[in-house]
């Protein structure tokens, strides 16, 4: 896969902008506008997109892909096709297994692979993402809630408390554990392929 022209650019950043929570659109493009980091991936270097649930990471994963010229993979999607199940029943029923299939799939990409992994990997692989360009895709609270609370297709990932308790204890925590990985923030990574002052 080549590499996008400057027009093609633009185009992509704008609509990887119109793809995240529309609540913290209007900040990410303030941000990139200012001076910043403008760190890219090396290329031989695999770049992992993380983030919460309903965060838009596998909407996300086609418009990075087309950025960096490189194809991408939703190891999500990946487990259900090799396993042969839903991920909504293989957490309930057996969420240990899953963690273990989600670690061994992840290893086993080849260097320089473009992957959105699942809403709870930071918390239970962030070892893993070392050596990886991990590009973080925000979601506000808010967002997450109203997204969860219409989506009845995901996994109840702690099913002894009620769904809103569920929903803000895990937003928390690993909204604690993503500040403490290493990873790139949206905007930074944007600015990467922008000229100064916030254009393609």
């Amino acid at each position: 896969m080549s590499g996008p022209s400057a027009e093609q650019r633009q185009h992509l950043v704008e609509k990887i902008l119109e793809a995240v929570d529309p609540r913290l659109a209007p900040s990410l493009r303030e941000e990139l506008a200012r001076s910043g980091p403008r760190p890219r991936p090396a290329p031989d270097q695999t770049v992992a997109i993380a983030g919460h649930r309903t965060a838009g990471k596998t909407r996300l994963l086609p418009l990075v892909g087309a950025l960096l010229g490189r194809s991408g993979v939703d190891l999500d999607h990946e487990l259900e096709r090799r396993h042969g199940q839903s991920l909504r029943d293989w957490v309930a029923q057996a969420h240990d297994s899953f963690r273990q299939a989600e670690r061994a799939l992840f290893l086993e990409l080849p260097r320089g692979s473009l992957v959105s992994v699942g809403g709870g990997f930071i918390a239970y692989h962030a070892e893993t993402l070392h050596p990886c360009y991990t590009l973080l895709v925000p979601i506000s609270f808010e967002t997450y809630r109203e997204r969860l609370l219409s989506d009845t297709t995901r996994p109840r990932l702690r099913p002894g408390m009620s769904l809103e308790e569920e929903i803000r204890s895990i937003y928390e925590q690993r909204s604690l554990l993503h500040a403490r990985a290493e990873t790139v923030g949206l905007a930074d990574f944007l600015r990467a392929f922008v000229a100064p002052g916030g254009q393609p």
